[in-house]
């Protein structure tokens, strides 16, 4: 395969100025020899995250970005909070750094106080938390990744990137009995949210990618936050404001896999723009673009919003384009919280992309949500995207305009060079010749949502209209059976039909007018949409 073909070229990045591109002497804007597995929810992410840290030792280097971190979140059992975690690897002498974003005022439900808290426990003990808020009005650091490097022992060496933030209601499992330390959330919810998303673990070249992505955030030499109120906030509390200098980077750890992983990012464009990238970044918007350009058989997406007509605009043309292409989408079935200010506009944004989406595949779109066996909704907070079984993102970034223009993110896009022995010779089949680790990914989150074996028992879900088949029948018997008053014995797995947002005329009348004139489904002002081009 021309790995041209699906990942994106230095020029097609559009990013000149970040180091990702000039990092390698072939001149690639992607790693190859990786190894990749998914972490699936956040009780086998945190698990895995937990062994990492706990195996290092004076000199090795951690670092982090979150959006927001709880320190008394435990990753395991007592003692395994994450300040708790964080603050023994400092002591032992590893080199700890973080940045996690400053948030604005906890009266808004944001995130200030938990990040402000976990950094000053970090630093207490030597280690470096920032918080950063060089973002753009309204926006936010998103990216969720953490780096651990291990000098001479390099075999060791692993990233992880993916939308788990270490912090209240992440800690669930394939049960979706919610984590025992819920954050605030909508009432649909229950009062222990179950939750459904995904991490990746990198080992191989592309750890240094992400690593010079965090060095570049590290590195950028402006204050950390833009306004003047801010920075009067910060020296206040005397909080470090000032990163200290970051051990030199080390080579890249060797090849130990069969993954090609490209870096994807969003940076918004500044007035006084990041040093690493002073147009913005937009190529995890144009990852996508390309990707779906390529899609003939099956596009399969969980994401936690699905709101924007604009960046849904690729999903619909590449349906309308292709007769034989289909689409599943994941999606939690409510807004997360409960009387938002820009819950209508949410609601119009949902409504408005799945009326595109249908208008251009008709049935070839289908709408899902989830449920756990007691029949509360699962909130889906995975950003996962798969085409044609050859392509696979995971990240912070979700399906709406925010995500691809506003705030920062960081996604990889993996193309495995095994192709899966079990391909089918039928119409049904992917396009491009499925790839093993894209397809791995797909049934695995399939035999969860189907409520199937952990292995095998997945050969109907290989051909694309079979499995696009295969979750329409689940979830109309499951459908059919909260309709019916709940008797008799449950129907297997856990999919429902996602209903649409039902709103009274007059909101829905006063949300579209505010969404032409005033607002973007993201809630924000039109103002900050300036530059939103892919």
């Amino acid at each position: 395969m021309d790995l041209q073909e699906w990942l994106l070229t230095p020029r097609e990045r559009g990013n000149p100025a970040t180091r990702l591109d000039a990092r390698r002497s072939d001149g690639l804007s992607w790693s190859t020899g990786n190894e990749v597995r998914p972490l699936v929810h956040g009780a086998e992410y945190f698990g895995e995250l937990l062994a990492v840290i706990r195996a290092q030792r004076s000199g090795d280097l951690l670092l982090f970005t979150d959006w927001r971190g709880d320190p008394d979140e435990p990753l395991g059992g007592a003692g395994t909070e994450i300040g708790t975690v964080l603050c023994d690897a400092a002591r032992r002498g590893v080199i700890v750094k973080g940045l996690v974003w400053r948030s604005h005022w906890d009266r808004l439900s944001f995130s200030e106080r938990e990040n402000a808290h976990l950094g000053a426990e970090i630093e207490d003990v030597g280690g470096e938390c920032l918080l950063d808020m060089r973002v753009r009005a309204g926006g936010s650091h998103h990216q969720k990744f953490v780096v651990a490097r291990h000098p001479g022992r390099p075999e060791r060496d692993v990233a992880f990137v993916g939308g788990i933030d270490l912090c209240h209601s992440r800690h669930d499992d394939a049960g979706h009995g919610g984590d025992p330390r819920p954050q605030p959330f909508a009432a649909a919810y229950g009062p222990t949210p179950p939750w459904h998303d995904v991490q990746i673990a990198v080992r191989g070249p592309a750890v240094g990618d992400v690593e010079a992505t965090f060095r570049e955030r590290w590195q950028d030499p402006s204050p950390l936050s833009r306004s003047l109120p801010g920075r009067l906030r910060q020296a206040a509390r005397r909080q470090d404001t000032v990163a200290d200098p970051l051990p030199e980077q080390l080579p890249d750890p060797d090849p130990r896999g069969r993954s090609a992983v490209q870096v994807l990012r969003t940076y918004p464009r500044l007035r006084h723009g990041y040093p690493f990238a002073p147009q913005g970044e937009r190529s995890i918007a144009r990852a996508y673009g390309k990707a779906l350009a390529r899609a003939r058989s099956l596009i399969y997406l969980e994401d936690q919003y699905l709101w924007n007509e604009e960046v849904c605009t690729g999903f619909a043309q590449a349906l309308a384009a292709r007769p034989d292409l289909r689409m599943i989408a994941v999606v939690p079935p409510v807004p997360d919280q409960d009387g938002r200010l820009s819950q209508p506009l949410n609601e119009i944004g949902r409504i408005r992309a799945v009326e595109l989406l249908t208008r251009a595949g008709g049935d070839r779109f289908a709408l899902y949500s989830v449920e756990n066996p007691a029949g509360t909704p699962v909130y889906v907070h995975a950003k996962v995207c798969v085409v044609d079984d050859v392509w696979a993102a995971v990240g912070s970034d979700n399906i709406n305009l925010r995500s691809w223009t506003h705030d920062s993110e960081l996604a990889c896009a993996v193309i495995d060079d095994r192709s899966d022995p079990r391909e089918p010779r039928d119409p049904g089949g992917m396009g491009d010749g499925a790839r093993v680790y894209a397809r791995d990914l797909r049934l695995r989150l399939a035999r969860e949502h189907l409520d199937r074996p952990e292995e095998g028992a997945d050969d109907d879900l290989l051909p694309s209209r079979a499995a696009f088949e295969a979750f329409a029948r689940c979830a109309a018997a499951l459908d059919a059976w909260h309709a019916g008053g709940r008797r008799g014995p449950r129907p297997p797995g856990r999919l429902r039909t996602c209903p649409l947002p039902r709103l009274s005329r007059t909101a829905a009348g006063l949300a579209s007018a505010a969404a032409r004139i005033l607002a973007d489904p993201d809630g924000r002002p039109r103002a900050m949409r300036r530059a939103r081009s892919f």
